[in-house]
């Protein structure tokens, strides 16, 4: 066990390099809802359906290839994968607004959903690395609000740029900026804390006790089979997929369905600028009461249920009180992103170091085939129903059958030493 204290100069050296390499990520990510709220449809001729699959495409590469780039992630260099991932994701989302074809614009969306698989397990694999578990609820908060805090820029900066400018601009304006990145992210970033010249002797020593000393409260697993099969992997598996309907219905659609009220792009990106606004705030202080009290499924569970019954309300209330529906779809956005950092905290909680990356890749792949779903149905009903009372009816049943799956997660305080290590596995009933 270490006897000196734990740098703190991680929190400033690593925190912001993965802060704004995830929020980057983002940003290519969430802005086409933007594009299809502001003319690309109208542009290159798509329909609202098959508007929606393309804006899902992105998710579907997702699925695929999370799970090959969770393991790649674990077997090379994090720092020299998520530099690769950022140039190659940043050409694909700046040629987006240089496409004139639909089968192009297909192709772009299912690649950059591929580059972009890699950015989780790696972002969860480096925090794992760098934090303690008392820390890791913390960290994961910080990156993860690269989410709301993209999004609510990201929000004003491209209602104002299709408002003056046209999609196009859009595109190419928020794609550069991953390219240019890539050569800071690999000039200052470092796989492991011992290869940080930042750090003393007796920091990198401190550090790597106190991780080591984790990693024999935890069974050992021999395969990602064992792992993949593990009763909590899959409880986890199960929360993020319908997490996923709901939170990507949401957020790819909320620019449309403002939209849809006859107001302007600009200000539509300053309404749907608030919930994000808001939701760093509660995910700040979510991550901080889970690392303190040091329990995760409340955080998991509640905000989910709060989020279900604002969507199902939603649905009951009809298409006549602008105001307080905006207020009702604000309160549910943010108590969807409340959960996050407790969730991907608990992942390295239950699994041996050497297993997250596979395992976060699983996790997130169901998560993403959720997201793809969320995405492609939303839109879909909306379009095919000219209302969106289906849409909410099916997010409010999807995230309370999430609030279920994270009720069934068993998060252990210890596990049981004198138990067989070899074979175990992840059951904590």
């Amino acid at each position: 066990m270490h006897t000196h204290p734990l740098p703190m100069r991680r929190w400033l050296y690593v925190m912001p390099l993965i802060f704004i390499s995830y929020s980057l990520a983002f940003l290519d990510k969430a802005n086409y809802s933007f594009a299809a709220a502001g003319g690309i449809n109208r542009d290159l001729g798509i329909t609202q359906g098959l508007s929606s699959l393309i804006g899902s495409l992105f998710f579907l590469g997702y699925f695929f290839f999370q799970i090959p780039g969770g393991i790649l992630a674990e077997k090379t260099s994090v720092r020299k994968l998520l530099a690769c991932s950022l140039v190659i994701w940043g050409i694909c989302a700046t040629a987006t607004g240089l496409v004139h074809s639909i089968p192009l614009l297909i192709v772009i969306r299912f690649i950059l959903g591929i580059v972009e698989a890699v950015v989780m397990p790696t972002v969860l694999i480096l925090t794992a690395r760098w934090f303690t578990k008392k820390e890791r609820s913390k960290a994961n908060t910080i990156f993860l609000l690269g989410n709301p805090v993209t999004i609510l820029w990201m929000s004003i900066l491209s209602g104002y740029l299709i408002d003056n400018f046209g999609w196009r601009h859009m595109f190419v304006v928020q794609g550069i900026p991953a390219i240019v990145w890539a050569a800071v992210w690999y000039l200052l970033i470092r796989d492991k804390p011992e290869e940080a010249g930042w750090l003393t002797a007796r920091e990198k020593a401190a550090l790597s006790d106190a991780l080591k000393a984790e990693q024999t409260e935890k069974p050992q697993l021999l395969n990602y089979g064992q792992v993949f099969r593990s009763p909590n992997v899959l409880k986890l598996s199960g929360w993020l997929f319908f997490q996923s309907i709901g939170f990507y219905g949401f957020l790819m659609w909320l620019p449309s369905i403002l939209h849809s009220s006859s107001i302007t792009m600009s200000r539509t990106g300053l309404l749907t600028s608030l919930p994000y606004g808001l939701a760093v705030v509660f995910m700040l202080l979510a991550g901080w009461l889970s690392d303190r009290l040091q329990k995760r499924i409340p955080f998991i569970v509640y905000p989910i249920l709060v989020a279900g019954c604002c969507f199902l309300a939603l649905a009951l209330l009809g298409i006549n009180h602008f105001w307080v529906a905006y207020g009702l779809l604000t309160l549910a956005g943010v108590c969807m992103y409340i959960p996050f950092g407790s969730f991907f905290a608990s992942i390295p909680d239950v699994l041996p170091s050497s297993m997250v990356g596979g395992a976060t890749g699983m996790v997130n792949s169901i998560g993403s085939l959720g997201a793809f779903l969320g995405a492609y149905a939303v839109g879909f009903l909306n379009g095919l129903m000219q209302t969106t009372q289906a849409s909410y009816y099916l997010m409010a049943v999807c995230l309370g059958l999430s609030a279920l799956f994270g009720l069934w997660i068993k998060i252990p305080k210890t596990v049981n030493n004198d138990l067989p290590k070899e074979g175990m596995s992840l059951n904590f009933h």
